[in-house]
C-alpha cells in the first residue's frame, strides 16, 4: 500500500515536471480548451470539476478551490458534512498571479482576475475583478482600449536585440500615483 502511494506521488511529479501545463491540467482531470497558457499546478482534490474554455490564461501560483474544507469541523448524528461545487471558466479569461478561486464561481468569458485576488462569486462577461474578497474595478473593454492606445506592440519591438536590450528599450519609466494616506 505504500509502495503504491510513493510510486504515485513519483508518477504525479514526473508529469508535472515534463508535461505542458495544458497537458498536466487534462491529465488530472480538467477540462481544457484551445489556445489556453497554463502555469500552475494547484487544481484541488477535484479537479475533474474545473472547466475552463478557451484562450484562458492561468498563471503561476493560480489555486482553484473546488469544495469547502472547513466542513469538516460540523458533524453532528449524520456525520460530518461535505460541499463541493464546479468552477468553470469561459472564454478569453486571464487569471492573474496567485489569484484564488472558490468552489462554485464561474467567471465569464472576457474576464480579468487581478494578481492575488480572492474570487469569491461568480464574474459577469467583461470585468475586471480585484482585491480580497474580489469586487468589480473596470471593464475588460476599457482596458483593452488603453492598452491598444497606449502599449508597445510586439510588431513594434526590435527582435534582433536580446530579450534584455529589447525590454529596455521599451520599459515604462513612470510610476503609479501614491496610495492616499
Amino acid at each position: 500500500m505504500v509502495l503504491k502511494k510513493i510510486t504515485s506521488i513519483i508518477k504525479n511529479y514526473y508529469y508535472r515536471l515534463t508535461m505542458s501545463g495544458v497537458d498536466y491540467a487534462r491529465y488530472l482531470g480538467v477540462e481544457v480548451g484551445e489556445n489556453c497558457r497554463i502555469l500552475t499546478s494547484n487544481f484541488g482534490s477535484e479537479p475533474w470539476l474545473i472547466k475552463i474554455g478557451n484562450k484562458v490564461t492561468v498563471t503561476s501560483g493560480v489555486r482553484i478551490i473546488t469544495h469547502d474544507g472547513a466542513t469538516w469541523l460540523m458533524e453532528d448524528e449524520k456525520g460530518r458534512r461535505e460541499y463541493f461545487a464546479r468552477v468553470v471558466i469561459g472564454n478569453n479569461v486571464f487569471l492573474g498571479l496567485n489569484s484564488i478561486i472558490m468552489p462554485g464561481v464561474k467567471i465569464e468569458s472576457n474576464s480579468i482576475i487581478a494578481a492575488g485576488s480572492v474570487v469569491t462569486k461568480s464574474v459577469p462577461s467583461g470585468y475586471i475583478v480585484g482585491g480580497n474578497p474580489a469586487k468589480i474595478i473596470g471593464k475588460t473593454e476599457d482596458y483593452r482600449n488603453k492598452v491598444l492606445k497606449e502599449y508597445i506592440s510586439k510588431s513594434e519591438m526590435d527582435h534582433k536585440k536580446s530579450f534584455k536590450d529589447r525590454i529596455l528599450e521599451v520599459v515604462s519609466e513612470d510610476f503609479k500615483p501614491f496610495l492616499n494616506a
